[in-house]
C-alpha cells in the first residue's frame, strides 16, 4: 500500500468515525486519533501535522468567543425568555408560534452562528414547547436544525465554515452583503414555506396562551447587550476586511467578565458547560486535511475545476454547488468545507463559482443529520431531552427541504457578476 493510499484510508476512516461515532465515542476522538496515526505512521510529518493546526487558529478563536455568548446566553436564560415570549406572542396559535421561533432562530444563526442554534436554543425550544403543552414538539424542534443550516451564509460570522472557505481571503462586509443577501434571503423563505408544508397536520393543536416568563435578569440583560456589542464589532471588522477570530473571542470574553461579574453563575460553571470537544474535532480535521492535500488532492481538484470554469463559469459553479451540497452529506461539510477552502484558495475562481462553493457547504448539510456539526450537536441537545429523530427521518424531510432552498439559492448568487 503506499504512503497516499494509506493517507486516504486513515482521512476516511477517521471522518466515518466523525459521522457515525462508533461506541457513542466523540467526534472529537475520531477527528484526532486520525490526525495521531498520520503522524505515528509517517505519513504526516509532526511539523505539518503543527502547520495544520495552526492554519485554525482563527476558527478556533472565532468558535471559542462564540461558545462563550452562547453559554452566557444558555445559563443567564435570556433564550428562554425569548422562546416563552414566543409562546405569549403567539396566543394559542401553533403555527404562529412556528413562524416567531423561525424568525428567532433565524437571527440566532445569522448573530451567534449556526452551532449556537443547534447547542442553546433547542433546548430552550424544548423547554417552553413543555410548558404550552405542545402535543407534537418535533416540528418546532426542527426549525432549530434546518434554519441552523439555511440562514448561515447571510453573514461571514453566521457559520465557521465560511472561515475555512474564504480564510484569510474573507471580502469586506459590503462586498459579501449584496453577494449573498438575494441568496440568503432566498434560502430562508424557501427552508420556511416548506418545512411548514410538510408539519402542517402537525400544528393543528391548540397551545396554552398563557406560559409563565421567567424573569429577564440583569445579567440576562448585560448577555443580551454584549451579544449586541459583539454583533456591531464583527461587522466592523468585516467591513474593514479583518479577520474575525481574534474579534469574535475577545468581544465574547469582555461580555464574560461583565456578565460574570454581575452574576450568580461562575467562570468555572460557564466553562465546564461549553462544548470544547469542537475545537479538537476541527484541530484534527486541519490535521487531515493537510494529510490528504500532501498527497495532490487539492492540485488535482483545483485542476479540475480550473478546467470547467473555463468551459463554462455559470456551468461549473452549479456543478461545484450541488456535487458540494451532496458530498457534505456523505462527510460531514467541516472536512468538505476545509478542503474546499484549499482548493478556492489554490485556483484562481471567480466569485461566482467561490459563491457556488460556499452555498453547497453551508446549506447542502439539510439533507442528512450527518452533513454538518450544528445538525450533530441538534441531536444530541435533542437527546438530552429526551427526544430522538433517526437518520431515515430526517432524510426524507431533507430530501423535500434542501434541493429546492440550494436552487434557489444558487440561482440568487448567479445573479451578481
Amino acid at each position: 500500500m503506499n504512503a497516499a493510499t494509506a493517507t486516504w484510508g486513515i482521512a476516511a476512516l477517521a471522518t466515518a468515525g466523525v459521522v457515525i461515532r462508533p461506541w457513542n465515542l466523540s467526534e472529537a476522538i475520531w477527528a484526532v486519533a486520525g490526525a495521531l496515526l498520520l503522524v505515528v505512521f509517517g505519513l504526516l510529518p509532526w511539523h505539518d501535522a503543527l502547520a495544520g493546526v495552526a492554519r485554525g487558529l482563527d476558527v478556533y478563536l472565532f468558535l471559542t468567543g462564540m461558545m462563550l455568548l452562547a453559554e452566557l446566553a444558555r445559563q443567564e436564560g435570556l433564550f428562554d425568555w425569548l422562546a416563552a415570549k414566543a409562546v405569549r406572542l403567539a396566543k394559542g396559535s401553533a403555527s404562529r408560534l412556528f413562524t416567531l421561533i423561525f424568525a428567532i432562530g433565524t437571527v440566532v444563526t445569522v448573530f451567534l452562528s449556526n452551532d449556537a442554534t443547534a447547542v442553546v436554543l433547542t433546548p430552550a425550544v424544548a423547554a417552553v414547547m413543555r410548558a404550552a403543552g405542545v402535543r407534537q414538539p418535533l416540528p418546532y424542534l426542527f426549525i432549530c436544525a434546518f434554519i441552523a443550516n439555511a440562514a448561515s451564509f447571510v453573514l461571514p460570522i453566521s457559520n465557521p465554515a465560511n472561515l475555512l472557505i474564504y480564510g484569510s481571503h474573507m471580502p469586506p462586509l459590503l462586498l459579501w452583503l449584496p453577494r449573498y443577501a438575494l441568496a440568503s434571503a432566498l434560502a430562508v423563505a424557501a427552508t420556511y414555506t416548506v418545512l411548514l408544508l410538510t408539519q402542517r397536520h402537525e400544528l393543528q393543536q391548540q397551545l396554552k396562551i398563557e406560559v409563565e416568563i421567567p424573569e429577564l435578569s440583569f445579567p440576562a440583560c448585560l448577555t443580551a447587550a454584549g451579544i449586541a456589542a459583539t454583533s456591531i464589532v464583527l461587522l466592523t471588522a468585516s467591513a474593514f476586511g479583518i479577520r474575525l477570530g481574534l474579534p469574535t473571542f475577545v468581544a465574547g470574553a469582555a461580555t464574560a467578565l461583565v456578565v460574570l461579574w454581575r452574576s450568580a453563575n461562575g467562570l468555572r460553571r460557564t466553562v465546564k458547560d461549553i462544548t470544547w470537544g469542537v475545537l479538537p474535532l476541527v484541530a484534527g480535521l486541519f490535521v487531515l486535511v493537510e494529510a490528504l492535500e500532501k498527497t495532490g488532492a487539492t492540485a488535482e481538484l483545483t485542476a479540475l475545476l480550473t478546467h470547467l470554469v473555463a468551459i463554462s463559469t455559470t456551468l461549473s459553479a452549479w456543478i461545484v454547488g450541488v456535487f458540494l451540497a451532496v458530498a457534505c452529506n456523505l462527510v460531514n461539510n467541516l472536512p468538505a468545507g476545509l478542503l474546499a477552502g484549499r482548493v478556492v484558495e489554490a485556483g484562481a475562481l471567480t466569485e461566482q463559482v467561490r459563491a457556488a462553493v460556499l452555498i453547497g457547504v453551508d446549506l447542502g448539510p439539510n439533507l442528512s443529520v450527518t452533513g454538518s456539526l450544528a445538525t450533530i450537536l441538534w441531536l444530541a441537545a435533542l437527546r438530552r431531552e429526551g427526544l430522538a429523530v433517526d437518520a431515515w427521518t430526517f432524510l426524507k424531510l431533507g430530501a423535500v427541504i434542501m434541493p429546492p432552498a440550494l436552487i434557489l439559492a444558487l440561482a440568487g448568487a448567479l445573479v451578481f457578476p
